[in-house]
């Protein structure tokens, strides 16, 4: 007979009738109880029952060195007779070793690790979590990644399930470190005297510094009439009151550890051309209201209704 026990107290019991003269509980060779006289000296063993009808011991904070044969062992008027159990305990799954969060540049190679122990042995799987997407990747103690790239950047998440229990889970942050790449840099127009924007955004790993140039002079902080708003991802260059003196080429300079680049675009001068009514023959504008007024034309309106009139 086979009993399975989980990390708390099992019981175990055999039946007894009037004929019992004596009891007795063994494991392997070793005698736990005889009778109502305990023989082991572990404070977890105790006896549970000893009547007429059942005789049963009780193992509390039951471990892995538990395991194996328990023997009843009566004795009749007639003849000793033995009932056995056997007793195989379940380990909930625990991760003994993980790797620590790591950081790497793209392109390199990742070795990722997770040990996990229990009963019966656990199974092991490798997810990968990043805001695109969750995704399996394997199921082995360790994970390799070879040439990895930016887009495998994110949480790594290890799983150690073997039905005991819920699975236990632990997750590595892989961080992939590249050069800035500029994303987005547009010209921009902006008629005199109106505030003008030059927008530069890049992606980098670590965040890009960012610095500003107009033609090979580089623009300080600071400089009056001007703002330089540098963020993680993106930089903003304004100008309050744009001059002519303003327009021209700009260069923006992303750049990190790993490398740079740079993205050019133009602040040009934007004229509005404004729209004015088109004044036909003996048109004229009222300066008041906006008005036409129809004065010369309208004799030569006039003129080809009278001819049409003399026809009929």
């Amino acid at each position: 007979m086979e009993v399975r026990a989980r990390s708390e107290k099992i019981g175990k019991g055999c039946s007894v009738d009037n004929r019992v003269t004596r009891v007795a509980w063994l494991n392997r060779s070793s005698i736990l109880y005889a009778g109502n006289d305990k023989w082991c000296l572990d404070p977890r063993v105790v006896l549970l029952a000893n009547t007429k009808t059942q005789y049963s011991i009780q193992i509390q904070d039951v471990d892995v060195y538990d395991e194996g044969p328990y023997t009843c062992s009566v004795q009749t008027d007639n003849h000793p007779k033995t009932s056995r159990v056997h007793l195989i305990v379940q380990v909930s799954p625990k991760i003994t070793e993980i790797s620590p969060d790591i950081s790497i540049n793209e392109g390199g190679n990742v070795s990722l690790t997770c040990i996990a122990t229990g009963r019966p042995d656990p199974t092991i799987t490798w997810r990968h979590i990043s805001p695109k997407a969750v995704g399996f990747i394997s199921e082995d103690e360790y994970l390799e990644i070879t040439g990895i790239t930016r887009e495998q950047s994110g949480e790594y998440e290890c799983s150690a399930s073997n039905d005991v229990s819920a699975p236990v889970v632990q997750r590595v942050k892989v961080t992939v470190n590249y050069p800035p790449y500029i994303s987005d840099a547009k010209s921009s127009g902006v008629p005199v005297g109106q505030k003008g924007i030059l927008l530069c955004e890049a992606s980098a790993v670590p965040s890009a510094d960012f610095q500003w140039y107009k033609d090979d002079k580089r623009l300080a902080e600071g400089q009056k009439g001007l703002k330089v708003e540098n963020k993680a991802f993106f930089s903003r260059l304004t100008f309050f009151n744009v001059s002519e003196q303003d327009y021209g080429n700009y260069t923006c300079v992303a750049s990190n550890q790993l490398g740079n680049t740079n993205a050019s675009m133009i602040l040009y001068e934007e004229t509005t051309t404004a729209l004015t009514p088109w004044k036909g023959p003996g048109a004229v504008h009222d300066g008041n209201n906006g008005a036409w007024r129809r004065g010369g034309c309208a004799w030569l309106l006039l003129l080809p209704l009278a001819q049409l009139a003399r026809q009929f």
